[in-house]
């Protein structure tokens, strides 16, 4: 109906309301045209009257809603005076009955449509546009994306502040958007309001260590040794103990609860390589960028020959990730080999690049900057 002509619209809508009000008109004349019924006897007066009587006193006591109140009297009102005049009353009340079905016949076709019209005119809205499903459905359901939710979700905790469960969502979301200062408060509502377990602690921990940009802080530290106090087998904790070790100097100490961590893994650990070449650079064995296959066959060559071959491979694989960044292994292979070669302003560049390629990966970044950390390129 939107795109008709808008005096059209108007009039099919007044056709629709005066269509509406001939049938009220029609139901309310109807019964008041037709002729009374049998006779009744004197009887059935006084049981229309009692039914009266019990009807004003159901809707006094409030055994019966108001609406089928006065339409129940209204009925046993027809019939009563159907009755009366079969019955044969004075004329007075012959001639009266008919007076009264003629007032409420006239006041039918007066009253009812000047209220219907004063009740639309007060209360309806003719200019109000059409509003198609689709558009009040998605009004209903409102903003989904991602940003819509989680605000949704805050506005929820502004007004909650202790629903756990709302906190321990909207926690590792704040991570993974990069948002380490929401996630730390977050996460903190978590512990104030579920309680202390090991689970809890690391992922504060975490949080507390990405906020830092990497560093282990004094906080975030206390944090893992509570975890290591409630599950002294929880991985993450203890790796990240031995990281503060390393980041304060005391490399043996990195070693030892490296080491151990190691010792203690289930042999189908995913951890436990990336913890081995954790204990490697701390130990001052870090492996060369070129493969063992590819040492050999250079075994051969003249220093110059050997350097410009190993350039070449570094070459291919800094134009590689160039095209590919998600390779984390790749860029510290890269990263070594530039090092081994002595162009440490190039280990710098590939350092920054890097970052820029893994920037949404906060797991390859911290691991990025333990390697660069090791390697005495963080300054």
């Amino acid at each position: 109906m939107s795109d008709w002509p808008p005096n059209l619209t108007v009039m099919t809508l007044w056709f629709a309301l005066a269509l509406m009000t001939a049938a009220a008109i029609f139901a309310v004349l109807w019964p008041l045209a037709r002729r009374a019924g049998k006779e009744r006897s004197g009887s059935d007066l006084e049981v229309y009257r009692d039914q009266l009587d019990e009807i004003a006193r159901d809707r006094a006591a409030g055994l019966i809603p108001e609406a089928e109140a006065a339409a129940a009297e209204v009925e046993v009102s027809r019939r009563l005076i159907a009755a009366a005049d079969a019955q044969g009353a004075s004329d007075t009340s012959a001639v009266s009955a008919p007076l009264r079905r003629r007032a409420v016949a006239v006041a039918a076709l007066i009253a009812l449509p000047l209220c219907t019209a004063g009740l639309y005119l007060a209360l309806g809205s003719p200019s109000l546009p059409d509003q198609p499903l689709a558009e009040r459905v998605a009004a209903a359901r409102g903003d989904q994306s991602v940003e819509g939710l989680i605000a949704q979700v805050e506005t929820h905790l502004r007004n909650n502040p202790d629903d756990a469960r709302g906190w321990e969502v909207i926690a590792p979301i704040y991570l993974r958007l990069g948002r380490f200062e929401d996630a730390v408060k977050a996460l903190r509502h978590v512990l104030r309001l579920s309680g202390a377990s090991a689970e809890r602690e690391v992922a504060l921990g975490e949080a507390l260590v990405f906020a830092a940009n990497g560093v282990v802080t004094a906080e975030a530290k206390a944090t893992f040794e509570r975890a290591v106090k409630l599950d002294g087998g929880n991985p993450q904790a203890r790796y990240f103990i031995g990281l503060a070790a390393e980041q304060d100097g005391d490399r043996a100490k990195a070693a030892a609860a490296w080491r151990a961590l190691i010792e203690g893994a289930p042999p189908d650990a995913p951890w436990v390589e990336f913890v081995r070449r954790a204990l490697a650079r701390v130990e001052g064995s870090p492996a060369p960028a070129p493969t063992q296959d590819q040492v050999a066959a250079s075994s051969d060559m003249s220093p110059e020959q050997r350097s410009d071959m190993i350039r070449g491979m570094v070459a291919r694989l800094a134009e590689r990730l160039g095209r590919d960044g998600s390779d984390i292994e790749g860029w510290l292979r890269l990263v070594r080999s530039y090092m081994v070669l002595g162009d440490t302003d190039k280990a710098r560049a590939a350092v920054g690049d890097a970052r820029r390629a893994l920037a949404s990966d906060p797991g390859k970044l911290r691991q990025l900057d333990d390697f660069v950390k090791g390697l005495g390129l963080d300054g």
